[in-house]
């Protein structure tokens, strides 16, 4: 048995959005009113504020603010476990997280119930001081009840719920089949097998739609009605851009784990490349760490093995063919000759087939995938 969170969209009524925008408010309230006590507390006395001390202080807020009172307490609690987990996470140097950061009113909304503050029936969620169920448009039943969910909004406005659940994934049977990944973009991805994907570029595609309604956004009046009409359609776009990417990526890491037994990937270090202005743009609307991402987890569910290949190989400078090695190859030449054997070398296929080999020869070493090295 695994978890896994399922996500579905749902319309609430009226009422149900007035009693999530004022449990939102809450949430956000208690978030940004500990996190400043607790920098205030260390920047000023040099004292860390413990979990059970912010809890204990929670009483006292909701003395002080009996609105606080209007929304159920459990929300107001996984708001303090929340702090406390990104407060572990910056400690925690393995991870790299930053510090945690207050929460605007109008960026993304959410908060977490636990099986106290909602009731799971018949397909149905009620939360807690709701009267009628969430109207959830439910794409597929859930395996079992969940034991946690999250209700958010996003900045277009439109609503989700997350209901984690635990669920037992189904293993595809073995193929023979091994494939080596190269990211790139102008393919998003080729194979060793000289499959090359393209290219979708959804960000490209609604560039100039952008950047009109961000015009139209800017000349509004701060404040205005309208300024926040401008800022709904921007938000819109961004969400439309980011679901088509979603969704062709899901649909290509899914055909990869269906047909491959053993799939290796160049392990990149995307936050630094992005730091290259002319092609971070290109880089991030790529989506290579969310490919990979959907990578590991579909693989480990369908009993898929997936192999990282140290970002160091020189993957593409050396043929796959002879092993003879380019001192100088610039991005923009995609192919070239190779002096060993004389093949002509296309530079992404031959990189694909270069990661394919390493990440065999990793397996083979008795390497698990989580960083193999040429």
């Amino acid at each position: 048995m695994t978890k896994r969170a399922y996500k579905e969209r749902f319309y609430p009524t009226p009422e149900q959005a007035e009693l999530l925008a004022q449990s939102f408010g809450c949430a956000r309230f208690v978030w940004n009113n500990t996190l400043a006590y607790r920098t205030e507390a260390y920047q000023i006395h040099g004292q860390s504020i413990s979990h059970s001390a912010a809890e204990k202080r929670l009483v006292a807020l909701k003395a002080e603010y009996l609105w606080l009172k209007d929304v159920s307490s459990v929300i107001l609690q996984q708001t303090l476990r929340d702090q406390k987990a990104a407060f572990d996470n910056f400690f925690n140097s393995k991870l790299n997280a930053r510090y945690p950061r207050f929460k605007r009113k109008d960026r993304r909304q959410s908060i977490r119930l636990t099986r106290a503050a909602f009731r799971y029936r018949d397909g149905e969620i009620t939360i807690a001081k709701a009267t009628e169920p969430l109207p959830i448009r439910w794409s597929r039943p859930l395996p079992c009840a969940p034991s946690s969910i999250t209700l958010s909004r996003d900045r277009a406005g439109r609503y989700f719920i997350s209901c984690l659940c635990e669920f037992t994934p189904e293993t595809l049977p073995v193929s023979p089949k091994t494939v080596g990944i190269d990211l790139g973009l102008t393919d998003l991805f080729i194979t060793s097998d000289g499959h090359k994907s393209g290219n979708p570029r959804h960000l490209k595609r609604y560039e100039a739609k952008l950047a009109y309604h961000q015009r139209r956004l800017v000349r509004k009046q701060k404040g205005s009605k309208n300024r926040t009409k401008a800022r709904h359609k921007v938000a819109r776009l961004h969400a439309k851009i980011a679901d088509c990417r979603r969704d062709a990526i899901h649909k290509a890491t899914r055909t990869l784990v269906n047909e491959n037994q053993v799939l290796c990937v160049e392990s990149l270090n995307t936050a630094g490349m992005v730091k290259n202005r002319l092609l971070a743009k290109a880089i991030s609307d790529a989506g290579w760490g969310e490919f990979v991402r959907q990578l590991e987890y579909k693989a480990e569910w369908a009993g898929r093995q997936l192999v990282k290949v140290s970002r160091w190989l020189p993957s593409s400078k050396v043929c796959h063919g002879c092993g003879h090695r380019v001192e100088k190859l610039p991005l923009s030449q995609r192919r070239w000759h190779c002096a060993g054997c004389g093949g002509a070398i296309d530079r992404d296929i031959n990189a694909a087939n270069n990661i394919r080999t390493a990440g065999l020869a990793g397996l083979a070493c008795g390497a698990t995938g989580a960083g193999t090295a040429a």
